[in-house]
């Protein structure tokens, strides 16, 4: 009991601005990853959430190469027999936009366990 206080109240909220002009997919993507999982603070716990919010600005003039938008392929599988989909990078912009983008880049490099939805519910990403 002692210790979940302990982790509780060991984050203070953090916010946390990411400008993403210039810069390419990964670099944004690697740092946003970093601060929700709190591995920028020096209390950081594993099994614990960080309390970070993280607003990333100016998706839309983030540096892709035109070969990355063609080729870059996302998959999802729908559960049936034969229900792999695919679309191209280029498919999913015209679609949903950069933030689907960074969504998907930041939600692969988070680990993969309880805490992931709830760092994704402090991610904000805006064009």
């Amino acid at each position: 009991m002692l210790l979940r206080w302990l982790t509780l109240n060991l984050y203070k909220t953090i916010m946390k601005t990411i400008d993403a002009q210039n810069r390419t997919l990964g670099r944004v993507a690697t740092e946003a990853a970093m601060a929700l999982m709190g591995k920028d603070t020096p209390q950081y716990i594993p099994n614990a959430f960080s309390g970070t919010h993280v607003t990333i600005i100016n998706a839309s003039k983030m540096k892709i190469s035109e070969k990355k938008k063609e080729e870059k392929i996302y998959k999802r599988f729908t559960g049936y027999p034969s229900g792999l989909k695919e679309r191209t990078m280029t498919q999913v912009l015209d679609k949903k936009g950069y933030t689907e983008i960074l969504n998907i880049a930041i939600k692969k490099m988070l680990p993969d366990n309880r805490l992931r939805k709830e760092a994704l519910k402090h991610l904000k990403v805006t064009n």
